[in-house]
């Protein structure tokens, strides 16, 4: 029996069995590369679902974790961090907000948006407003608010009553969105490209749409950046591109480079209705994890990583056009930078196994959409690679 096969019937036996998982032990990492238990190398275009952003186990993120861990690994929110001090003063001075809530997840994040933003409505115009519109084939987290307020049913079942208040209409039909707005809805929450929901792109202009309703009808702008900021599609946020600017900003994925950690940013303003005792989180922006993020954003700012996500987003996007006219089961390609989606008319289940197979990690996303999210350091040569290794698998499914 292998290693990876020992690893495997031991994880069967102790850990629930909430993630379909393949059968790949990955115990090192270097680059965009993984290696399993078993000594065999693969090339990796899933970056830990886009967290992974600079690569598996970055050196100047690795330095700091080490040093921090050597000096203080965590101590109570009820203190001043300094480490935290600086992450935030990284995200203000690069994006719209003022003011950084840490937290440990995206699904954290998100609840702490919400919560926000209804506490502001409530506070400004009474208890009554506290409605959130939100997109089908959206996905914000796994909790309970986090759930509700997603648009995919499969992520529900089983689970209900879910939470109230939040509404879901058609992602990019700005139409739609003006007609559900009521005097009970306080916000909007989208993401500037779904991600989970298939790698949807937004038509143009919808966003400033979007921006306009909620100044016409004073409501906030949610942006759940959690799997497209920190560089993911070739700017530091995605909403730079849309030439827009929201209320809010949720963080998570690649703001850590794999050490667990979420972020709510807002305008001095609209922070001040999260006063003391209103919201927390013992573990949210530990020394740790915010020394993490801290090397992640001076690399991200500094060392030429997001101009390598525009210029290899935009070969790897031509390169699977050119996969896209040899095979005619592909219908679409379509994506930001190093946030890829490549739509089928055909179930792609089986390509990503066999692609790992070949030493290839990819994923599929709503059954016929293969989702490329590796990390923004990518090289041409990689990228080569895999459109090599998913030209022979196309072959064999044609």
């Amino acid at each position: 029996m292998s290693k990876s096969q020992q690893w495997i019937e031991r994880n069967d036996q102790v850990i629930t069995a909430t993630y379909g998982r393949y059968p790949l032990v990955p115990v090192r990492g270097a680059g965009c590369r993984l290696w399993d238990a078993d000594g065999k190398e693969y090339l990796d275009l899933l970056a830990g679902v886009a967290v992974n952003n600079l690569g598996h186990c970055p050196p100047k993120v690795v330095t700091a974790i080490q040093e921090q861990a050597a000096t203080l690994l965590h101590c109570s929110n009820f203190y001043n961090i300094p480490q935290q001090i600086r992450l935030a003063e990284l995200l203000c001075d690069n994006s719209f907000a003022q003011r950084v809530f840490f937290c440990n997840s995206g699904a954290e994040a998100n609840e702490a948006a919400i919560k926000l933003a209804r506490k502001y409505s409530g506070e400004k115009f009474g208890p009554n407003r506290s409605e959130v519109l939100t997109a089908l084939a959206s996905f914000h987290g796994r909790t309970y608010c986090g759930i509700s307020a997603t648009g995919q049913e499969k992520v529900k079942e089983g689970f209900a009553p879910l939470l109230p208040g939040f509404k879901h209409l058609p992602f990019g039909d700005i139409e739609a969105l003006r007609s559900a707005v009521s005097d009970q809805t306080c916000a909007i929450m989208l993401e500037p490209i779904q991600g989970e929901g298939g790698v949807n792109l937004p038509p143009v202009d919808y966003f400033k749409q979007v921006r306009h309703l909620c100044d016409e009808q004073d409501l906030l702008l949610i942006l759940d950046e959690v799997q497209t900021g920190c560089g993911r599609t070739g700017t530091l946020f995605a909403y730079e591109q849309e030439d827009v600017t929201p209320d809010i900003m949720t963080l998570a994925k690649g703001l850590g480079s794999g050490v667990s950690i979420g972020a709510m940013l807002a305008g001095n303003e609209l922070a001040t209705h999260l006063g003391p005792g209103t919201h927390g989180s013992t573990f949210g922006g530990n020394p740790l994890a915010t020394a993490a993020g801290v090397a992640t954003l001076e690399v991200l700012l500094n060392d030429g990583v997001l101009d390598n996500c525009r210029k290899m987003g935009a070969y790897f996007c031509a390169e699977l056009n050119k996969l896209q006219q040899k095979y005619n089961f592909i219908t679409n390609v379509r994506g930001r930078g190093l946030m890829i989606g490549l739509e089928m008319n055909i179930e792609g289940g089986e390509m990503v196994k066999t692609a790992m197979a070949r030493g290839l990690l990819i994923n599929c996303t709503v059954g016929k959409v293969l989702r490329f999210v590796p990390p923004l350091i990518i090289t041409r040569k990689e990228i080569d690679q895999a459109i090599d290794l998913l030209d022979g698998i196309f072959s064999e499914v044609a």
